[in-house]
């Protein structure tokens, strides 16, 4: 499957869209809508807001960076809607999101997620992220799992 994957702005409908779907998905899983640690991402502090259309022009997911330090940057509201997981959009917006790191010089990628979200866990482990400790607002949390990826030119096998 292919997918057109393009820039937006934090407040794009489109992305707020998909970035409400998600959060209903994540209160359903967690139980409740207080299970982000931490300062929510804004505007104000997105570096880069990706949105994934499919063939047909719908919009299937998103992915943001924010930067944590001059080499490092957190991927924040990685979502794909429920009809499209399975195809490669996860994937697809992952690498968008790598490339742009590299792109701006950032060489190490971060992320959270949690025990609720045990598919998202495999699928960064399988695209080469591994495990660390909790970092910044994470810390403490029974919320949170991290993962990193140090960044090269060459993407994961």
């Amino acid at each position: 499957m292919t997918w057109t994957i393009e820039p937006r702005p934090w407040d794009d409908p489109t992305g707020a869209a998909l970035r409400a779907a998600q959060r209903a998905e994540l209160d359903a899983r967690y139980g409740s809508d207080d299970h982000e640690p931490g300062t929510p991402p804004s505007a104000a502090d997105i570096d880069l807001f990706l949105v994934a259309l499919n063939a047909d022009g719908d919009p299937v997911g998103c992915g943001a960076l924010r930067r944590l330090d001059p080499a490092t940057a957190e991927v924040k509201r990685m979502y794909v809607a429920p009809a499209a997981r399975g195809s490669g959009a996860s994937t697809a917006i992952l690498r968008a999101l790598e490339a742009a790191a590299l792109d701006r010089g950032w060489t190490t990628i971060r992320l959270e997620t949690g025990p609720a979200q045990p598919d998202a866990m495999h699928f960064y482990q399988r695209e080469g992220y591994h495990e660390i400790p909790l970092f910044g607002a994470y810390i403490g949390s029974d919320l949170s799992v991290c993962y990193e990826r140090m960044l090269t030119s060459n993407p994961v096998p």
